[in-house]
């Protein structure tokens, strides 16, 4: 039986060697037919913790690694995190 492989957004890598994965999917409301978002939350192995929060990355289903870790991450699909914005406001101008 093939592997399952997912693609999702890191929202936790507190966890040592672990991290957790955000996957959405879209599906259509069986009543009204509109799309709607549906989420799940996947803990996957990251043994060496090179991920961090906000990458986009590729998970796949695996052994049983711990009670509720079931997949490792395979590569990052896209670099994300927090990133710095620099504003330029002129505050004097506003007031006047």
């Amino acid at each position: 039986m093939p592997k399952r492989i997912l693609v999702g957004t890191v929202t936790s890598d507190k966890t040592d060697k672990t991290v957790t994965v955000k996957v959405e999917r879209k599906v259509r409301h069986p009543l009204y037919g509109k799309i709607i978002r549906r989420t799940k939350k996947y803990h996957a192995h990251d043994e060496n913790n090179e991920f961090n929060v906000g990458d986009k990355v590729r998970i796949e289903e695996t052994r049983p690694i711990s009670k509720t870790k079931t997949w490792t991450v395979v590569d990052r699909v896209a670099a994300g995190g927090t990133q710095a914005v620099e504003a330029d406001l002129d505050v004097a101008a506003a007031g006047n």
